[in-house]
C-alpha cells in the first residue's frame, strides 16, 4: 500500500501488510524535483501548484502540478499493480515555454526499513539498471525507463545523521555524484534527463518493485520490462473498474457525484483490507505524527462496518477473510480486545486491566458484538452455509456464551466496558443495543443449524436486554436514552449526555423501529443538541465532544459517520417519496466535503470543513456506502425503484 502527501510525494509505504510494516516511517517522504534553466523546484515548493484526483473507477492516482515559473507541467498516473507488489508511476513532462528546455527530474527516497534505521543499505545495480534498499526480507528495487532508457544519474547516501541533510542536496546543482552504496540511514537519488521542445510533452515511468530477496525483486522488474508498465497500469484500472462495476446499481434521484463518491469509497475501502483478511481504521500515519501512534490497526467494530459495506456492494470474499481473521485472534473467554495488527498480533492500547483497585476486562464490548451481526448479514448475502458451521462454536458460540454472562445480575444488561468512542468506562445505550443485536443473530445461527437449546438461550438473553434498555436507559421524563449507567452500590448512576450512538443504536440493531414515537422524540433531541448550526453543518458525536473540538460554541465537530447515521434514521423512517429529500441532503453533504479522490475524513472543521483527525476513516466511507444501499433498498422496498439494488437477487 502506497499513500502520498498533498504534493504526490510518497509519504507511506506499506509492505507486506496492508498497513504493517511502514517503510518511510510516515515521518520521511521520497521527494520528487525538477531542474529546468539552474533551478531546482521539489515538489514541496510553493512555485507549485498541484491538483489531485483519482482516475475515474480505479484504484489509482491522477496528479497534475504546475510550475509558471519553470513553465513545466506534470500529468502522473500512479498506481500499485494489482496482481504483483509493483508501484508504478507514468509521468508526462510538458515544456509549457516557447524555448527548447533542458530538463531533468530527480526521485529521492527516503527509506526506513522495518521502521528503523539499523541495517539499511542502498546501492547503485548497473547491471538491472537500478537502485536497491534493502534490509533482511525487505527489498525495494527502484527503476525506470524514458524513451526505453533507464534513468541517468544517481547517488546514494546517508541522511539524518553525521550532519547530513540526505541526498536531495545533492541534486540541487543538477548533477549527483554517483555514489554507489551506502549503509545506515541510508536514501538515494535517480535522475532523468530529458530534452523537450516547445510546447511538447514527454513521458517516463518508474518504478518500485518489492520483494523479500534480492533475487525475487530482480525478477520483479524483469517482469515489468516485459510486460512493459503501460500495460501493468492499463490492467491495473481494467481490474478495479470491473470490481467497482460487476454490479449495476440504480443510483435512483442521485447525482454523478454522490455515485462516484459511492464507487470511490468501495476502492478506499479496498485499499485498505489486506488480502489476509484485516481491513486497518486508516492508513493516514500523519494525524499522530506527534503523538504515541497510528490507525493503522484491525478495529473490530471499524472492520465489521466496512465487511458489512463490502457485502452489500457484492464483494464476499473480502468479508469471508475478515471473519477468519476474526475466528483466528478472539480470545478463549469468548470477546475481542481493543485492536489489532493485520499481522494477527495484538495492538496497543490505553485500558487497563484494573479499574478503582477491580480488575476489569480492557474491552469494547460492542466490537464482540458486531461482528457476529456483520456476520450474519455475511450470511444473508452468501448463504454459505458450510462457512456459518466451521465458524458455530469457535466463533460465533463463544461470542454469544461470553455475551450471555457478561451481564449485570440485578440489570440484565451487558456489565460495564468501554464505549465505542474508547472514552468512557460503563453500561451504554449503544453497546447494550449492539449486544441485543448480537444475540438475535446468534439466536438465528443456533436455530439454522438446529442448535435449539442455544437458540432459545440466545434470544431470552436478548429480550431480557432489550427491556432492560428500555427500563434502566430510558428517561421517559426528559424522552432520552442516557448515554451510560453505572451501578454504584445498587444505585443507578445515569449520564445524560446526548449522544448520537444511542439514537443509532436504537433502531439499528432493532431495539425499537424508527417510527417508535420515543425513537422519534430521542432523535428531536439529537437535532436540537448535536446538529452543527454552522455553514458546514453536520452532526457532532456527542454533546460537549472535545477531541479536536475547534470552538467551545458547538457541541464537537462534526463526525462523517454520525452524519450519515441520521440520514440512516430517515431512511429507516421514510413513508412516501417525498420523506427522501432530507436523505438526499445528507448524503450530498457527505459529498460536498469528500476530497477529489473521495476521501471521507473522521471529522470536519465545523467552520472551514477542513479534514480533521484520520483522513480517509475506513468507517467513514463503509457508512456511505451502507447510507446509499439502504437508501436504495428502502426505495426498491417501497416499489418507488423496481431493482435498485442488483446485489439482492
Amino acid at each position: 500500500m502506497v499513500c502520498f502527501d498533498k504534493y504526490a510525494q510518497v509519504s507511506d509505504l506499506y509492505f507486506p501488510y496492508v498497513g504493517l510494516e511502514n517503510h518511510t516511517g510516515g515521518h520521511y517522504v521520497h521527494r520528487l524535483g525538477v531542474w529546468v534553466d539552474g533551478e531546482l523546484n521539489w515538489l514541496g515548493h510553493p512555485n507549485w501548484k498541484m491538483s489531485i484526483d483519482s482516475v475515474k473507477n480505479a484504484l489509482a492516482g491522477r496528479t497534475k502540478a504546475i510550475n509558471k515559473m519553470l513553465q513545466i507541467e506534470l500529468d502522473f498516473f500512479d498506481a500499485v499493480y494489482n496482481e504483483k507488489d509493483i508501484f508504478l508511476r507514468k509521468i508526462t513532462v510538458s515544456n509549457k515555454g516557447s524555448v527548447r528546455k533542458e530538463i531533468k527530474l530527480f526521485f529521492n527516497h527516503e527509506f526506513e526499513i522495518y521502521e528503523s534505521h539499523r541495517g539499511d543499505t542502498a546501492y547503485y545495480d548497473p547491471m538491472n539498471d537500478a537502485v536497491v534498499h534493502y534490509n533482511g526480507r525487505r527489498v525495494f528495487f527502484v527503476s525506470g525507463r524514458a524513451d526505453e532508457k533507464p534513468f541517468d544519474d544517481y547517488s546514494t547516501g546517508i541522511f539524518k545523521i553525521e550532519g547530513k541533510e540526505g541526498t536531495y542536496k545533492d541534486a540541487e546543482d543538477g548533477m549527483l555524484s554517483k555514489n554507489p552504496i551506502e549503509h545506515g540511514p541510508s536514501d538515494s537519488v535517480i535522475g532523468f534527463y530529458l530534452t523537450i521542445e516547445p510546447n511538447e510533452e514527454k513521458t517516463l515511468y518508474y518504478w518500485i518493485a518489492v520483494a523479500e530477496s534480492i533475487k525475487d525483486a530482480i525478477a520483479l522488474n524483469n517482469y515489468i520490462l516485459l510486460k512493459s508498465p503501460e500495460h501493468l497500469l492499463q490492467t491495473t484500472v481494467d481490474y478495479w473498474s470491473a470490481w467497482v462495476n460487476r454490479y449495476n446499481f440504480s443510483f435512483y434521484g442521485l447525482d454523478e457525484k454522490a455515485t462516484e463518491l459511492f464507487k470511490k469509497s468501495l476502492l478506499i475501502i479496498r485499499a485498505h483490507t489486506d488480502n489476509r483478511g484485516s481491513i486497518i481504521a486508516s492508513s493516514d500515519y500523519s494525524m499522530l505524527q506527534n503523538g504515541r501512534d497510528t490507525y493503522s490497526y484491525m478495529w473490530p467494530r471499524d472492520a465489521a462496518y466496512s465487511s458489512m459495506a463490502l457485502d452489500a456492494a457484492g464483494d464476499q470474499s473480502l468479508s469471508k477473510r475478515f471473519f477468519e481473521f476474526c475466528n483466528d485472534v478472539i480470545t478463549d473467554g469468548g470477546y475481542f480486545m481493543h485492536k489489532y495488527r493485520p499481522d494477527r498480533s495484538l495492538g496497543s492500547s490505553w485500558h487497563p486491566w484494573v479499574k478503582n483497585g477491580k480488575i476489569e476486562l480492557p474491552i469494547q464490548e460492542d466490537q464482540t458484538g458486531i461482528v457476529i451481526i456483520a456476520l450474519w448479514k455475511y450470511y444473508e448475502a452468501s448463504r454459505d452455509l458450510e462457512f456459518i458451521e466451521d465458524l458455530y462454536n469457535p466463533l460465533i458460540k463463544r461470542a454469544a456464551d461470553f455475551m450471555v454472562k457478561f451481564r449485570d445480575p440485578y440489570t440484565k444488561l451487558p456489565k460495564p466496558s468501554y464505549d465505542l468512542w474508547e472514552e468512557k468506562f460503563g453500561t451504554t445505550t449503544y453497546t447494550s443495543c449492539v449486544i441485543f443485536g448480537a444475540l438475535q443473530a446468534a439466536a438465528q445461527f443456533s436455530g439454522m443449524l438446529g442448535k435449539h437449546d442455544n437458540e432459545k438461550l440466545y434470544r431470552d438473553a436478548a429480550e431480557e436486554i432489550r427491556q432492560a434498555i428500555l427500563k434502566y436507559l430510558y428517561n421517559p421524563e426528559e424522552e432520552i436514552f442516557y448515554k451510560m449507567i453505572n451501578l454504584a452500590n445498587v444505585a443507578l448512576e445515569t449520564d445524560k449526555t446526548i449522544d448520537m450512538s444511542s439514537a443509532y443504536g436504537l433502531f439499528a440493531f432493532g431495539v425499537l423501529p424508527a417510527d417508535d414515537e420515543r425513537m422519534k422524540k430521542f432523535i428531536k433531541k439529537i437535532e436540537e443538541h448535536l446538529l452543527c448550526k454552522t455553514f458546514v453543518g453536520g452532526v457532532a458525536r456527542y454533546e460537549d465532544d472535545r477531541y479536536y473540538r475547534v470552538s467551545n460554541t458547538i457541541p464537537g465537530n462534526p463526525w462523517v459517520i454520525t452524519s450519515l447515521w441520521l440520514a440512516q434514521y430517515y431512511i429507516a423512517s421514510a413513508k412516501d417519496i417525498a420523506d427522501f429529500e432530507i436523505v438526499k441532503k445528507w448524503i450530498n453533504w457527505a459529498v460536498e466535503y469528500a476530497l477529489p479522490t473521495g476521501i471521507l475524513s473522521e471529522q470536519l472543521d465545523t467552520y472551514t470543513g477542513e479534514h480533521i483527525s484520520a483522513s480517509p476513516l475506513t468507517w467513514s466511507q463503509a457508512e456511505y456506502v451502507l447510507t446509499v444501499i439502504k437508501y436504495l433498498d428502502k426505495l426498491e422496498d417501497m416499489g418507488i425503484c423496481i431493482k435498485c439494488n442488483p446485489v439482492n437477487g
